[in-house]
């Protein structure tokens, strides 16, 4: 009885060198988007200098890419094992083109689209090259263009309308969106919060990258804690992220706000923007959000047009 090969990222990671090199040249001459959506896993796991630590957004980003590369190389005659040199640009050229199935008013997809799936491709071929499978990357030299639009004016943080949704929710929806709006969470971060990781008014998190912090918890997040403390099991929510935001979207419709759910990312910024209000320093701001750099706390804070309207008044 012949076993079927390995396909899962465990198994694969396990593989000797030579039989992970098969596997890898057998997927991509197949153009085979299971195998080599689970290669990629198994680098990401074994290969790449976060590991096991690598977010799972980007792990989603990542499958999306490859998900997306590998049918067009198929229909566009590419040889995955052997791509031209100028296939990297022909597949950013097709996804600056390629129709959008959202509501854009280019009816294209936005620069931050196009560049998770150039971010995709890429990492699948880094993946190819960690099993021994290529040695020519075509995306090495490609650069998709930056959205000159700053993030904060395209994905705003919540505002007077998070009050009235935050009425329609349950206690326990009510608490994970606290965490977020107002303790700066991530979702992610949110999600995996355990009894065990507060104490007084400081929660542990276990953030991105293995990065580890401790956020202040106000009164009115700590008494939505209280309520939902679980007697029996340590962790605080059982949700996946899309169970979550099911029931925010219910939520809002039920508020009367149908539009207002732009994510938890939303939530976050809002938790940064009221607290730099409130201090006025990017860099305590920072800490509180666990940003290794302040250029990015600066993408999650909308800082008033007037802002220093007060300060030149007497100039």
């Amino acid at each position: 009885m012949t076993l079927a090969p390995p396909t899962t990222a465990l198994a694969l990671s396990d593989l000797t060198d030579q039989a992970l090199r098969v596997r890898a040249v057998e997927a991509a001459a197949n153009y085979d988007v299971e195998v080599l959506t689970q290669l990629l896993m198994a680098y990401m796991r074994s290969g790449s200098s976060q590991g096991s630590r690598t977010s799972p957004h980007t792990l989603t980003a990542y499958r999306l890419g490859v998900r997306s590369f590998v049918p067009w190389a198929q229909a566009s005659g590419v040889q995955l094992l052997r791509p031209g040199r100028r296939d990297g640009g022909r597949y950013l050229a097709y996804l600056q083109e390629r129709p959008s199935c959202g509501r854009g008013r280019s009816g294209k997809l936005s620069a931050a689209t196009v560049q998770q799936y150039i971010a995709g491709a890429r990492a699948l071929y880094r993946a190819l090259d960690w099993a021994g499978a290529i040695q020519v990357n075509p995306f090495t030299n490609v650069s998709p263009p930056q959205d000159r639009t700053p993030a904060i004016v395209k994905r705003p943080p919540y505002r007077d309308e998070l009050e009235e949704v935050l009425h329609s929710c349950d206690k326990e929806l009510s608490t994970l969106l606290l965490l977020c709006a107002h303790a700066g969470l991530r979702i992610g971060e949110a999600l995996q919060v355990k009894a065990g990781d507060i104490s007084g008014n400081i929660l542990t998190v276990y953030g991105k990258g293995g990065k580890i912090r401790r956020v202040p918890l106000g009164k009115r997040v700590r008494a939505a804690i209280r309520e939902v403390i679980p007697q029996t099991d340590n962790r605080l929510f059982h949700w996946t992220y899309s169970q979550a935001a099911y029931r925010m979207r219910k939520a809002s419709r039920a508020a009367g706000h149908p539009g207002f759910w732009r994510g938890f990312h939303a939530a976050r910024k809002s938790s940064g923007t009221r607290l730099y209000q409130k201090v006025g320093d990017f860099t305590r701001v920072a800490v509180f959000l666990g940003h290794s750099s302040v250029d990015t706390t600066r993408k999650y804070v909308a800082v008033t047009d007037d802002d220093v309207s007060p300060e030149v008044e007497d100039f």
